[in-house]
């Protein structure tokens, strides 16, 4: 059974985002992509994932607006991503998949493949991508890596909440949130022998996530994205034309 999924398209307040803004909308979920608002297509990946309810966190009437034509449920955003995601889960309950409005490329077999993946035993999965994944299906993709024993990775923003125990780690969502570009920070946390084994370049991110997910009661899973262009989102001006460009060469072929 799919899970539930919580599309996240809420906005920092009082901070402009200066996508939206160039394309003269409220929000980035609303602008176009081949036609079609951002948000349309995450949805219309998902639903193709097979998922049957999905839920858009968000303030902006305008969002709020699409999101229930597109007959998704419409939960009010918190102050930030975590905030956001405790309210969903409290609402929608697990398992739940967690995605964001601004995933312009997510395609439903990705969603598929990550829910596929995932150990049978996780309580949470993130789905990350190699750092070689992502420049093949995107030479020259300029990102913040995490650098890790097992490589360098970035993240898809897509993650599962499989089951009730997954709420705990919604508070840590908020600490990993604020180190998420220090990753020696993430380290730290997790103990002495931890921070020594990043600072000798043996400590793996699976083996840190697992760590995480140790010190709060979860068992937690790194689940490698197949497609480097899962890692792809639309953050910044620039993620916008290049988004539009792979979309445009894909529909050509």
């Amino acid at each position: 059974m799919m899970p539930t999924a919580l599309v996240l398209a809420g906005s920092r307040p009082g901070a402009p985002d200066p996508v939206a803004d160039s394309e003269g909308v409220s929000h980035k979920a609303l602008l176009t992509l081949a036609g079609e608002p951002m948000l349309g297509r995450v949805v219309a990946a998902l639903r193709e994932a097979r998922i049957e309810r999905i839920a858009v966190s968000t303030n902006d009437p305008q969002v709020a607006q699409l999101a229930q034509a597109l007959d998704c449920d419409v939960l009010p955003a918190g102050t930030g991503p975590s905030a956001s995601v405790a309210t969903g889960f409290e609402r929608l309950g697990a398992p739940l998949l967690v995605t964001t409005s601004d995933h312009g490329l997510l395609q439903g077999r990705w969603v598929a493949d990550f829910v596929g993946d995932t150990p049978q035993e996780a309580d949470v999965a993130i789905l990350l991508a190699r750092r070689d994944a992502v420049e093949r299906a995107m030479p020259g993709s300029r990102r913040t890596w995490l650098r890790f024993a097992d490589g360098q990775w970035s993240g898809c923003n897509l993650f599962l909440l499989a089951t009730p125990r997954a709420g705990a780690a919604i508070d840590t969502w908020k600490i990993v949130e604020a180190d998420r570009k220090r990753p020696w920070r993430i380290a730290a946390r997790l103990g002495l022998g931890m921070l020594a084994s990043y600072t000798l370049g043996r400590l793996t991110l699976a083996e840190a996530i697992a760590g995480l997910g140790r010190r709060i009661g979860v068992r937690a899973s790194l689940v490698a994205a197949r497609d480097g262009l899962a890692a792809v989102d639309v953050d910044k001006v620039q993620d916008l034309a290049d988004a539009r460009a792979i979309i445009s060469a894909r529909d050509a072929r």
